[in-house]
C-alpha cells in the first residue's frame, strides 16, 4: 500500500547510527514536512564524538525531535510512543558486528532482542482504542544471517537456518518476531537485509574505517583469509534511497500476512585485495596517506564469512531500484570526507 511521506510522524531508532543519522536527514531534507523523532543511547562502542557530530547536523531540522535512551527500557519506548504516535517506524538501533558478538553477547540480546520486542510490542499498542496505529515498520535485518550458505547470489528465499554468529542469530530472530507479530497483530512489516554499508560518517569498526586509520598512524593491516574475501560493498546513500523507496510502500494486511523482506545490497561481490588496493589509491590521491598499507595476512575469524552477494531481484521488481554506486566513487567519497572530518576533529582536540 502506498504511503505518503508528507506530514507522517516517523520514529527512527538508531538516530545516532551511521544508518540512521543519514536517513533522519534524507528524509528531513525531502520531505520537509515530515517529522522525525529519534531514539539513540549514545553508547560507547565506537567514538561516541563520531555520533554527537551526526546529531549535530540533524540539529538545524525544526521538525527533528531527538531522544537519549535505549530500546531495551521498555518504559522509554512505551513513553515515546504514547508521547509521538508514530504512524511510521524504522528500527535501526541494534548492537552491530559479527566478532564484538563474541566479546560482549549480552548487549546483542538487550539490544537486538528485548529492544527489538518493545518496538514490536508498542507497535501492537498503538491500534489499542481503535487508533490508526503504526502503518509500516521497517526494520534492519542483516547479510549476515546467510551465514556460510553456498548458493549464491543470496536470496531472501534460501534458508537460514544456520548462523555462525550470535549477531546473526539475532537478526535472524528478530525477522522470525516481526513475522509473528505481523501474522498475529496485521502489523504491516518490511525487513531490509543489509550488505556491508560503507562511506562517509561510517562506522570505525568495519573494515574500511579501520584500515584508514591504521594506514594513516604507519601501522600494519590484517587481511583475513589471506585475503581471499568477497564482500557485496553498498554505498550509504544506495542503501538510505532503498530505505526511503521502501518506507512508501507497505504490505497489505488484506493480502494475507503484511510481511516482506529484501536485499539490499549492490549485487556485485567485490575481492578484499581489490578493494583494500582502491582504498589505497583514494587515500593516497588526497594526501591521506604517503605510501601503502603495510600487510599481514591471517587465517579466517571465528565468525566471519568466505563471500556475501545479493540478489536484489524483488527490490528492483516491487520498487524499480538497484543499488549502483562503484568503489571507485564511494571510497572516493569516503576518503574525502575523512580528510575533513580528522582536520576538525584535531581542531577540536586541540580546543580551537
Amino acid at each position: 500500500m502506498k504511503i505518503e511521506m508528507n506530514n507522517k510522524r516517523i520514529l527512527i531508532t538508531g538516530a545516532a547510527g551511521f544508518i540512521g543519522a543519514g536517513l533522519a536527514k534524507r528524509i528531513l531534507s525531502e520531505t520537509p514536512s515530515a517529522f522525525v523523532v529519534g531514539i539513540d543511547n549514545v553508547n560507547d562502542y565506537y567514538d561516541t564524538g563520531l555520533k554527537e557530530s551526526r546529531l549535530a547536523g540533524l540539529e538545524q531540522y525544526e521538525r527533528f525531535t531527538f531522544v537519549r535512551g535505549d530500546i531495551a527500557d521498555q518504559g522509554l519506548v512505551e513513553d515515546v510512543f504514547r508521547k509521538y504516535n508514530p504512524q511510521i517506524v524504522v528500527n535501526l538501533a541494534a548492537q552491530a558486528g559479527v566478532r564484538y558478538s563474541i566479546l560482549n553477547p549480552q548487549s546483542y540480546i538487550q539490544s537486538n532482542l528485548i529492544g527489538f520486542f518493545n518496538i514490536l510490542e508498542s507497535c501492537r499498542h498503538s491500534y489499542d482504542g481503535g487508533n490508526e496505529g503504526v502503518a509500516h515498520l521497517v526494520y534492519a535485518s542483516s547479510s549476515s544471517v546467510y551465514g556460510s550458505n553456498q548458493k549464491v547470489p543470496y536470496s531472501t528465499q534460501d534458508r537460514v537456518d544456520h548462523p555462525i554468529s550470535l549477531y546473526a542469530a539475532t537478526k535472524k530472530a528478530d525477522e522470525l518476531m516481526a513475522h509473528a507479530y505481523a501474522s498475529l497483530y496485521k502489523i504491516p512489516s518490511t525487513g531490509l537485509r543489509f550488505f556491508t554499508v560503507y562511506g562517509p560518517e561510517g562506522r570505525p569498526d568495519m573494515a574500511y574505517f579501520g584500515f584508514t586509520d591504521k594506514m594513516v598512524r604507519g601501522e600494519t593491516i590484517q587481511i583475513y583469509n589471506y585475503g581471499d574475501m568477497k564482500r557485496d560493498f553498498t554505498y550509504i546513500d544506495d542503501i538510505l534511497t532503498g530505505v526511503v523507496k521502501v518506507l512508501q510502500k507497505s504490505p497489505d494486511p488484506e493480502q494475507g500476512v503484511p510481511y516482506r523482506l529484501y536485499n539490499i545490497g549492490n549485487n556485485r561481490p567485490e575481492s578484499l585485495l581489490d578493494f583494500v588496493g582502491i582504498l589505497e589509491r583514494c587515500l593516497l590521491r588526497e594526501g591521506i596517506i604517503a605510501e601503502p598499507a603495510k600487510k599481514e595476512f591471517l587465517p579466517m575469524q571465528p565468525g566471519d564469512v568466505y563471500q556475501t552477494y545479493a540478489d536484489v531481484e524483488p527490490l528492483i521488481a516491487d520498487f524499480d531500484f538497484k543499488p549502483s554506486t562503484g568503489l571507485e566513487e564511494g571510497l572516493t567519497k569516503f576518503s574525502k570526507w575523512y580528510k575533513s572530518y580528522m582536520e576538525q576533529k584535531n581542531l577540536r582536540d586541540r580546543g580551537c
